[in-house]
């Protein structure tokens, strides 16, 4: 049995033995829109909650508008100029723009990405800049929300008479659900405000998981933060498995995104009749899969289909390796699971602590097994031990000790797909 999975630019074939039961999961989804420029234009003009953009920026001088990194397949080549277009019928011109690339703690855009994200007219004519969250003096201070989470917001967003956001919705391992809020904060908050966000308390969280809105102590948090930054409007897609756009959400912050949410819910979701024995997942290929750092999304979406004690195998390409440097210092030199989730426990929280959690508190309930050519063994502490250099050894490791009758799923696009085993809650 071959099945093809993302990892990297180009993919990846993974062969598998025919002694068990295998299932291929394959990401579910609404069709594409026949006319996408056509349903971007009538959800700007007719929005969710809302007055229609040209009348929300009508007597407004300036606008910023915050968009996702490289490392997140939204369609901003296809849903900024309309956008942009409405701005500048209503009085805002170009010079008075601000497009903030929402990298939370990630790096800042190359120049080459951004013509990726933003296309290079697109890129060259406007005022476009990289948050940095590790520079505290370029955030305005908004105060504290109810839990106490202080609230430093990029300057230049906050400095806008108009705050737009720009993304797309997909299940998230912590949020429920990407898009709104997520390109506030964490996407323009400063480390502070972040080291907040994803420390211990929300990290385990039962109902801070993928899929999750109800009940969400981080949703219900972001919303809150969104609410002091003066999130305005909001414009986020749904993308098929190919990543055309499926359906446009615009409108209020709250009512739009919830609306999409819905949606996604309604067509996404992928049912298995019980947890399997073991997984095959990917993080997702190019641009996901650039570093080991966010491997850890395609293992907590698959523990929502496989057993406790079943093995998770995950296939990236990590091009960029490990990660931030904060992220690749605790891989390194993590000697065990428990022992990292004690040494953090009342420990102040560090940049990248709340991903490398996530990924320990994943190990101590599944085995997880990597290919990741792209990490050298020595990188990866404790993890060394259950990654392999080729694909061969890592299927063959998965494989090892299955009973015939065991099921096995292959998830080719990994944390896309919305798959949950029914009547379990994971």
């Amino acid at each position: 049995m071959k099945t093809r999975f993302a990892f990297g630019k180009d993919g990846i074939d993974v062969t598998l033995p025919d002694r068990c039961e295998c299932t291929v999961l394959h990401t579910r989804s609404a069709p594409a829109l026949k006319n996408a420029e056509q349903s971007i234009a009538a959800a700007l003009d007719n929005p969710i909650g809302c007055l229609p953009l040209v009348q929300m920026a009508a007597g407004k001088h300036s606008a910023a508008i915050s968009i996702c990194d490289i490392t997140r397949p939204a369609p901003n080549r296809v849903t900024l100029p309309p956008l942009l277009s409405r701005l500048h019928a209503a009085g805002i011109p170009p010079e008075q723009v601000t497009l903030l690339i929402a990298t939370g703690l990630h790096r800042a855009a190359t120049n080459e990405e951004l013509d990726i994200i933003l296309g290079p007219e697109i890129a060259r004519t406007y005022r476009v800049v990289s948050h940095d969250a590790r520079n505290f003096a370029s955030h305005r201070s908004l105060g504290a929300t109810r839990r106490g989470t202080p609230v430093f917001i990029d300057e230049r967003f906050m400095a806008a008479d108009l705050h737009i956001t720009l993304g797309f919705v997909e299940q998230h391992l912590m949020l429920g659900f990407s898009g709104g809020r997520k390109l506030i904060a964490p996407g323009l908050a400063a480390q502070e405000t972040i080291k907040v966000l994803h420390s211990s308390p929300f990290m385990r969280e039962p109902l801070a998981t993928e899929g999750s809105i109800q009940g969400n102590p981080l949703h219900v948090e972001l919303l809150e933060i969104a609410a002091m930054a003066r999130h305005d409007f909001i414009l986020d897609v749904a993308l098929t498995q190919d990543r055309y756009i499926s359906a446009v959400f615009a409108g209020h912050p709250v009512e739009a995104h919830a609306a999409a949410v819905d949606f996604l819910e309604t067509t996404s979701l992928v049912s298995l009749p019980d947890l399997a024995d073991a997984v095959i997942t990917s993080a997702a290929g190019f641009p996901l899969d650039l570093t080991f750092y966010q491997t850890v999304k395609g293992i907590t979406a698959a523990q929502h289909i496989v057993k406790p004690g079943g093995k998770i195998l995950v296939l990236a390409g990590c091009a960029e390796g490990v990660g931030a440097p904060e992220f690749a210092q605790m891989m390194q030199s993590c000697k065990a699971p428990s022992e990292f989730l004690d040494s953090i426990r009342e420990a102040p929280v560090k940049v990248d602590q709340w991903q490398m959690e996530k990924l320990t508190l994943a190990a101590q309930r599944n085995p997880l097994l990597f290919y990741t050519p792209g990490v050298a063994m020595n990188e990866l502490g404790c993890f060394a031990a259950s990654a392999f250099s080729s694909l061969d050894e890592a299927v063959a490791a998965l494989f090892a000790g299955l009973g015939a009758d065991a099921r096995v799923v292959l998830v080719p696009d990994g944390p896309y797909t919305f798959a949950r085993a029914e009547g379990v809650l994971a």
